[in-house]
């Protein structure tokens, strides 16, 4: 057997109760429709590419803490001193206001009740893919997994994309990830799920355990 695969079989092993629970947690989002979490999620992911989704989500949670989630002024999330730590801060602030806007109504969050209408989750992540500026494939799937919508997308980010190489899921690792390949790809990570026997959304955990020695998002 790889050697990546034992490992990442043992981690689910020991760690299966608290995957389970941080999965549970992102349900909990969907299932109770928490709107002003579901919010933080859509602004999270807006933030996370090519920055550390600690800092990412450490300045979401500033963000809520002073009252800033419902401001339209991008100088009022340009103040707080952890956005310093999101690439391309000024883009992404502006960004995170208008995709804030799309799901305020009468000055409440109706994001979770808009995403109901969609027939299932593929058709919502293409609607955020087009409609969320920032969001590719990835960041739309790590938001659906994040509320709880869906567990069976892959979230290909250069740490997922690697281990996948290094287990022999895929041959090499694209130089860009057009819907095409994303797709391919995220076909050939469910059928390794199924192979192994671990779930798509637990296995994405795993790996990140695997780069940094913890569970996150």
């Amino acid at each position: 057997m790889n050697k990546i695969i034992f490992e990442i079989k043992n981690i689910y092993k020991k760690k299966r109760d608290e995957i389970n629970k941080r999965l549970e947690q992102f349900r909990n989002i969907w299932q109770s429709k928490n709107e002003q979490a579901a919010l933080q999620e859509l602004i999270f992911c807006i933030f996370t590419p090519q920055s550390k989704a600690t800092n990412c989500w450490n300045c979401v949670k500033k963000l809520s803490e002073n009252k800033l989630l419902f401001s339209n002024n991008p100088d009022d999330l340009l103040k707080l001193p952890e956005i310093n730590y999101v690439r391309f801060k000024n883009k992404k602030a502006i960004f995170a206001i208008e995709a804030k806007n799309k799901f305020i109504k009468d000055n409440k969050i109706v994001l979770l009740k808009f995403l109901t209408g969609f027939k299932n989750a593929l058709e919502m992540r293409e609607y955020l893919v087009t409609n969320i500026k920032g969001y590719g494939y990835k960041e739309a799937s790590h938001f659906l997994r994040n509320i709880g919508f869906v567990n069976d997308v892959a979230i290909l980010d250069r740490h997922i994309l690697k281990n996948l190489k290094l287990m022999r899921v895929i041959k090499t690792i694209p130089k860009s990830l057009t819907k095409k390949k994303y797709l391919l790809i995220e076909e050939q990570m469910q059928r390794f799920s199924k192979k192994i026997k671990i779930p798509m959304a637990a296995l994405d955990l795993i790996l990140w355990y695997k780069e940094t020695g913890f569970f996150f998002k």
